[in-house]
C-alpha cells in the first residue's frame, strides 16, 4: 500500500481512467470527466487505508461511535481528500502537466445535497476532526436523490428546484449491499407468550423497504486514517407485483418501488401537511433503524453474540432531536431480536445512547401527533408508551402529587410524543452547544429535567474545522499564517495564537490587508459574474449568511440597510464609508414569511443599486444558492460578520466562527457562541449590540413591550416601515411586503407583535455599524482588529469540540494506523 501520492503513477492512472472511463484522450476529456479521473484515481488510496483503518479498530479496545445525524453536509469531497491526505501539491502539478487547473476541476463536483444549514455543515467538521484526531467514528444518514434543493432567484423570489447531486453518479461513494437491512412500517403488533409465559412481540400486516448502505470515506488529516459516512439508500424489497398488475392494480402493483423512492427523495420534505409528516417521520426511521441494525449485528460479530456488554464498546451520539427516536429503535432490537429483558435492554440503551440539543426552538424540539406515530410505528410507539408510563412513575416518585411536572416533562401528552423529552430520558448525556445555551436549557427550557437529573447535563461549544475553512478556503491567507508560526495550526488550532506577536507590525498588517482585498476582489468578481452587479472591492464586505429564518433576524439587516438608504437620500453630504451588503441564504420551502423577507432584500437591492444619486455608497447582493463551495469565497472576503440572532434563540452558531478564523469582526449580540467569542477577542476587537436574552426572556414572559411605541416616536424607523406598504420597494403591488409589515407592529399575521425585538434592537444596531463605519476609516486600528479575530480564533476549532466530547461522554481510544 502506498502511504504517497506518486505523480508518475497518479498522472498514468488519470489519464488510464479518462480512456476507460470515457473512451477519450485527456486532450479530449471535459474538466467533469477529469474531476471524475482524479477522483477515482485518489479513491484507490483512500479505500486501502480505509480499509486499514478498520482492520485497526477491529484488532482494538477502541469504542466504535456511531455518530447519528439527519443533517449531514459534506462539502465537496475532492478537496478535502486532497487536502487530508497532504497531496495538493502532487495533484496540482500533475493536472498543470495535463493542462488543466486544479481549482477548475474541484468546481465540477457537486456539493453532496445531504443536508439543511449549519447543522449539517457542523456534522462534517465533527466527523473531519475524528478522523484526524484518530477517533474510529461512523457518520449515519440518509443518502438523498436530490437533498434539500437549489435555490433559484426568479424576480426577486426564492424558486426551489431539484438538486440532482447524484446525476453523474459520485465516485467517491462505496455500495455496501452486504449490509442491507430490512426497515418495516405500519401494520400492527403482535404478542406470543413462550413456555414461562414471557410476552414476545412481533410485526405483522407491515409494508417495509431494503435499506441499503453507501459508504463515503472521510479521510483523517496526514494520518492514514479514514472513518465512514454511511448514508442509506432506500429499495424495494419486491420491485412489481405482477400479480396486482394483472388485476389492473397498477397502483398496487409499484407500490413497494414507490415507498423506498419517497423516503430518499428528498431531504425535509415540506411537512406543513400531514403527507409531509408522514414522510418526514418515516425518514427519521428508516435510518435509525437501519444504522442500530447494522451496529448491533457488527458488534454481535465482534463479540460471539453477546449485546450484554455493548455500553462498553459503542456510543450512538442523537444529534438534535431528529434521531432521538434510536432510543426506542435500540429498545425494539435488544427486546424482540436479542430477546433481553425490558431491564436489561433498558440499562444497555440509556448506557448507549446521549443527546445533544442544537436549538431551544420550538419547531425543532419535535412533536409528533399520536395518531400517526402510532399507526406508522405500531411497535414504536408501544415502547415510547411504556418508556413513559415508567418515568411517570418516577416523576410522581420524586415530586409526589405534582401534576405540573408531569404535564411539563412526560413523553407523551396532549396527544403528542415528545421527542426531545425521549432523547433526555433515554440518554446518559445531554449536552447544549454553547456556554449560554446550555444555561438556558438548564434554567429555562428543560429546568424541570435538569433540576430532576443534573447529572446528565453538559455544554460542548461547538467549532469548526480549520482544515476546511482556512487551509483549504483560503489559501493565502494559510499559506502567510505558517510563514510566520509553522504549519502546527492545522492540527492544533490554538498554536494560531502565536499571531498576536504580529497584531501591531505595519509591514505584517499591511500583508494580511492586502491577503483581504485579494479576497474580496475574487468575490467581487464571482458576483459580477452570478449576479451582474460591479461592486468595489474597496468598500466594507459586510456579510450575512446562514438559514433564512425570522430569529436570524435577516429582516433587521435589510430593514437597517433600507434606513441608511434614506438617510443618504436626505443627507447626501453625510460621512459614510462605501459598504456592500452580502446576503445569502435559503428559506425552507413552506416557510412563507422567510421567503417574503428574500424578495424584500433583492427588492430593496433592484432600487439602491439603480441609483446613481447615491455615488456607490451602498450596494446589496444577494447570493444565489448559498452553499458550502461559495461561502468558503464568502467568509474569506468579509469585513463584518453580521451575528444578529435574537439573543437566546441562536444556540450556537458557527457561521460566527468561519469569519473570525478569516479575519472578520463580529457585529453581533450576546447570543449563542458570540459570547465567547467576545471573551476570547476582547470587547474592543468584536461590536455588540441589543438586549440579552436574560432582557428578551424577561419580555417573553412577563410583556412589556410595545413595537408600536417606537414606531410612533422614531420618524426615521417609522419611514422605513411605511416603505413596506406604500409601494416605495414594489411598486407593482404596495401590498406585496404587507405581511412583514404586520408581523413587526401587530399581531394579524403573529402571535406576538414583533416577536424577534427587530424594533428594539433597530438603534442599538445601528449605533454598531456607525461604530463599523469608524472603526475601518482607521486602518491600522482596523488591521488590529481582524488580526487579533484570526488570532484568537483557537479555541473555535472542531478538534477541540470532539476531544471533549470524547473525554467528558464518549471514552473512546485512538488508533494509530501503519501503513
Amino acid at each position: 500500500m502506498k502511504t504517497t501520492i506518486d505523480k508518475a503513477e497518479l498522472k498514468k492512472q488519470i489519464i488510464y481512467n479518462v480512456k476507460t472511463l470515457y473512451r477519450k484522450t485527456i486532450d479530449e476529456a471535459t474538466p467533469q470527466q477529469v474531476f471524475q479521473a482524479v477522483s477515482y484515481a485518489l479513491k484507490d488510496d483512500i479505500i486501502d487505508q480505509w480499509i486499514a483503518t478498520h482492520k485497526e479498530i477491529e484488532r482494538t479496545d477502541a469504542k466504535t461511535l456511531y455518530y447519528l445525524s439527519m443533517e449531514f453536509l459534506m462539502g465537496r469531497a475532492l478537496g478535502n481528500n486532497i487536502l487530508n491526505l497532504c497531496a495538493q501539491d502532487e495533484v496540482k502539478e500533475v493536472l498543470e502537466e495535463l493542462g488543466f487547473d486544479l481549482n477548475t476541476i474541484e468546481d465540477q463536483e457537486p456539493d453532496p445535497a445531504l443536508g439543511n444549514g449549519g447543522l449539517g455543515r457542523l456534522a462534517a467538521c465533527f466527523l473531519d476532526s475524528l478522523a484526524t484526531l484518530g477517533y474510529p467514528a461512523y457518520g449515519c444518514g440518509i443518502r438523498y436523490k436530490y437533498g434539500m434543493f437549489a435555490q433559484k432567484i426568479e424576480d426577486g423570489y426564492q424558486r426551489e428546484v431539484p438538486d440532482d447531486w447524484l446525476r453523474d453518479g459520485y465516485p467517491f461513494e462505496i455500495r455496501r449491499a452486504e449490509y442491507a437491512c430490512e426497515v418495516k412500517f405500519g401494520g400492527y403488533v403482535t404478542v406470543t407468550k413462550d413456555e414461562t409465559g414471557r410476552e414476545h412481540f412481533g410485526q405483522a400486516g407491515y409494508q417495509s423497504v431494503r435499506a441499503v448502505p453507501y459508504d463515503l470515506p472521510v479521510v483523517g488529516y496526514g494520518n492514514n486514517v479514514v472513518n465512514t459516512l454511511r448514508i442509506w439508500d432506500a429499495e424495494p424489497i419486491n420491485t412489481f407485483n405482477l400479480d396486482s398488475f394483472d388485476k389492473g392494480d397498477y397502483q398496487k402493483a409499484v407500490e413497494q418501488e414507490n415507498l423506498a423512492k419517497n423516503i430518499v427523495e428528498v431531504l425535509y420534505p415540506n411537512d406543513n401537511h400531514y403527507a409531509g409528516k408522514e414522510l418526514r417521520l418515516k425518514q427519521q426511521y428508516f435510518f435509525i433503524s437501519a444504522s442500530l441494525q447494522t451496529a448491533v449485528n457488527k458488534y454481535k460479530k465482534a463479540h460471539n453474540g453477546d449485546v450484554t456488554k455493548m455500553y462498553e464498546k459503542v456510543a450512538f451520539q442523537m444529534n438534535d432531536t431528529h434521531p432521538s427516536m434510536a432510543v426506542a429503535e435500540l429498545m425494539r432490537i435488544l427486546m424482540d431480536e436479542e430477546n433481553l429483558t425490558w431491564e436489561a435492554a433498558w440499562e444497555i440503551t440509556t448506557k448507549c445512547c446521549a443527546y445533544t440539543n442544537h436549538t431551544i426552538m420550538a419547531e425543532a424540539l419535535e412533536k409528533w401527533p399520536i395518531e400517526l406515530f402510532s399507526r406508522l410505528l405500531p411497535r414504536i410507539y408501544g415502547i415510547v408508551e411504556e418508556i413513559n408510563r415508567r418515568f411517570v412513575e418516577e416523576i410522581e416518585a420524586t415530586y409526589p402529587g405534582n401534576h405540573e411536572k408531569i404535564a411539563k416533562m412526560a413523553i407523551i401528552y396532549d396527544g403528542q410524543v415528545r421527542m426531545a423529552h425521549l432523547a433526555i430520558v433515554g440518554s446518559y448525556s445531554v449536552n447544549g452547544v454553547a456556554k449560554l445555551h446550555t444555561e438556558i436549557l438548564e434554567k429555562q427550557e428543560l429546568k424541570d429535567f435538569y433540576q430532576m437529573m443534573p447529572e446528565k447535563f453538559n455544554n460542548k461549544t461547538n467549532g469548526i474545522t480549520q482544515r476546511r475553512f482556512l487551509l483549504h478556503a483560503n489559501p493565502l491567507l494559510a499559506n502567510w499564517v505558517t510563514d510566520k508560526i509553522s504549519d502546527a495550526w492545522i492540527t492544533n488550532l490554538p498554536e494560531i495564537s502565536k499571531l498576536k506577536l504580529f497584531v501591531d507590525d505595519p509591514k505584517s498588517q499591511q500583508e494580511f490587508m492586502n491577503i483581504k482585498y485579494q479576497n474580496k476582489v475574487r468575490l467581487a468578481k464571482y458576483i459580477k459574474e452570478h449576479n451582474g452587479i460591479d461592486v468595489d472591492p474597496r468598500s466594507i464586505f459586510d456579510v450575512q449568511v446562514k438559514r433564512l429564518h425570522e430569529y436570524k433576524r435577516q429582516l433587521l439587516n435589510i430593514l437597517h440597510v433600507m434606513y441608511i438608504y434614506n438617510e443618504l437620500k436626505s443627507h447626501p453630504d453625510m460621512e459614510y464609508y462605501p459598504h456592500t451588503f452580502i446576503f445569502g441564504a435559503k428559506a425552507a420551502a413552506g416557510y412563507r414569511r422567510a421567503k417574503l423577507t428574500i424578495k424584500l432584500i433583492n427588492s430593496v437591492a433592484d432600487v439602491i443599486n439603480n441609483d446613481k444619486s447615491i455615488n456607490g455608497k451602498i450596494k446589496v447582493v444577494f447570493i444565489e444558492n448559498y452553499r458550502v463551495s461559495n461561502a468558503e469565497i464568502i467568509f474569506a472576503a468579509a469585513d463584518v460578520s453580521e451575528q444578529i440572532s435574537t439573543a437566546s434563540k441562536e444556540a450556537s452558531g458557527t457561521g460566527n466562527m468561519k469569519f473570525m478564523l478569516n479575519g472578520a469582526i463580529t457585529c453581533g449580540t450576546l447570543d449563542g457562541a458570540n459570547v465567547e467569542i467576545l471573551e476570547e477577542v476582547g470587547k474592543d476587537n468584536a461590536v455588540i449590540f441589543g438586549m440579552t436574552a436574560d432582557e428578551v426572556i424577561n419580555y417573553e414572559k412577563n410583556g412589556g413591550y410595545d413595537p408600536m411605541q417606537i414606531f410612533n416616536e422614531n420618524q426615521e424607523i417609522r419611514q422605513v416601515l411605511m416603505q413596506l406598504i406604500n409601494g416605495f420597494y414594489s411598486p407593482q403591488d404596495p401590498e406585496l411586503f404587507r405581511d412583514i409589515y404586520n408581523s413587526l407592529l401587530n399581531t394579524y399575521s403573529s402571535d406576538r407583535a414583533d416577536t424577534y425585538f427587530i424594533l428594539k434592537d433597530f438603534m442599538s444596531y445601528h449605533e454598531a455599524h456607525m461604530k463599523i463605519n469608524e472603526l475601518y476609516q482607521d486602518q491600522t486600528r482596523w488591521a488590529h482588529i481582524v488580526m487579533m479575530n484570526t488570532a484568537c480564533s483557537g479555541k473555535f476549532t472542531s478538534d477541540r469540540t470532539i476531544q471533549q466530547y470524547v473525554d467528558e461522554i464518549w471514552e473512546l481510544d485512538k488508533v494509530t494506523v501503519e501503513l
